[in-house]
């Protein structure tokens, strides 16, 4: 099933649909998709990270879970296909894709699907209107960076199992730069877009042409992955790196991601909830950036395209010192089934290929 989650668009598959075998199964994914080409012509892919995702969802054996929800990021211009972050997006869509599969019981007018990532075993709770049920005009959602609305998902995620600070500092500084590392979902580093000579008010394309900023960047982003925990990130598609700059429009922040070399059109869902609760803490990058509204209420990130509201409660753990600790968040976004049917994936070379059309 070919669904919209969030402002992401990608491929969703039972996970007893594919082979078992995780490099048997990724080889296929890419020709599914069209990969390795920039332009994905023999696939579905959309020549971009944020169309060229794929979901793979079954029923869990957790019985703190419904389904069990695997993301997986297939490379465009390069054959890599890499389990190694989350992506909320695509997490808005598969609890509507378990109901379309009969993997949980819908509710009468709206259901909530208990989701267990796989990819870190962090814990989502998606309550949507169940599928097949008319949404009238004035439940329809519109989010910002995707035309027209659609039914609201809405999703809460408890307090993560990893540290809100990973590095146990509120910040760091790398290459001579202050930085802040947070992880509220989604490992991320926060960089004050001026203290790179940027004003965050820039277009993606014009930062991903920036060849010295791309330098800087990977500098980042290696040094970081270490500090982080997540230890060599050469080939990994983590941590996210977010600039931020003070808000043009009446949000909190303005943020440019890198996800990790393309600058994201948007933000992605566990990004912006990363970037909310890095905010709250004192002493962060963000301090004296941020426009931020009393605790508990609704933190606009503002991003290329639009914004996306991330409620966050932030407190202080049990234990010496005050550490921060997030309590509770919640997104909210919509999904969309595009398409259901077959999907063709490209044939294998050599003479054993089989034939096609």
């Amino acid at each position: 099933m070919l669904m919209r989650g969030g402002t992401s668009k990608g491929a969703y598959f039972l996970a007893g649909d594919l082979p078992q075998d995780p490099a048997v199964r990724d080889e296929l994914l890419l020709r599914v998709m069209g990969s390795p080409d920039p332009r994905q012509i023999d696939g579905i892919g959309g020549a971009h990270p944020l169309t060229s995702k794929v979901a793979v969802v079954s029923a869990s054996a957790d019985p703190d879970a419904d389904i069990d929800y695997l993301f997986l990021q297939v490379g465009v211009g390069g054959a890599e296909v890499s389990g190694g972050q989350n992506c909320g997006n695509l997490l808005a869509g598969a609890g509507p894709f378990a109901v379309e599969r009969g993997l949980v019981v819908a509710g009468e007018e709206h259901t909530s699907v208990r989701i267990r990532m796989v990819n870190s075993g962090d814990r989502a709770t998606a309550t949507f209107p169940t599928p097949g049920r008319r949404v009238s005009y004035e439940g329809r959602t519109e989010i910002s960076g995707v035309p027209g609305s659609a039914a609201a998902v809405r999703i809460e995620f408890p307090p993560g199992a990893h540290p809100l600070l990973p590095t146990g500092r509120a910040r760091d500084t790398v290459a001579g730069t202050p930085v802040t590392c947070v992880d509220n979902g989604m490992p991320t580093v926060l960089i004050a877009a001026s203290s790179l000579g940027l004003t965050g008010d820039e277009e993606p394309a014009e930062l991903e042409a920036d060849t010295v900023l791309a330098a800087r960047l990977r500098e980042f982003r290696l040094a970081t992955g270490p500090l982080m925990g997540l230890g060599d990130v050469t080939s990994a598609t983590v941590p996210k790196l977010s600039l931020l700059a003070p808000p043009r429009a009446g949000g909190a922040v303005s943020t440019r991601t890198f996800i990790p070399v393309r600058c994201h059109t948007a933000i992605g869902v566990l990004g912006a909830a990363s970037v909310a609760a890095g905010l709250r803490v004192p002493g962060a990058v963000g301090d004296g950036i941020a426009r931020l509204p009393a605790q508990g209420e609704l933190v606009r990130i503002e991003h290329p395209t639009g914004f996306l509201d991330v409620r966050t409660d932030i407190g202080t753990g049990d234990g010496p010192g005050p550490v921060p600790v997030v309590r509770r968040t919640v997104v909210v976004r919509t999904a969309r089934k595009l398409f259901d049917g077959t999907v063709f994936p490209r044939p294998t070379a050599g003479p054993e290929a089989a034939p096609h059309l």
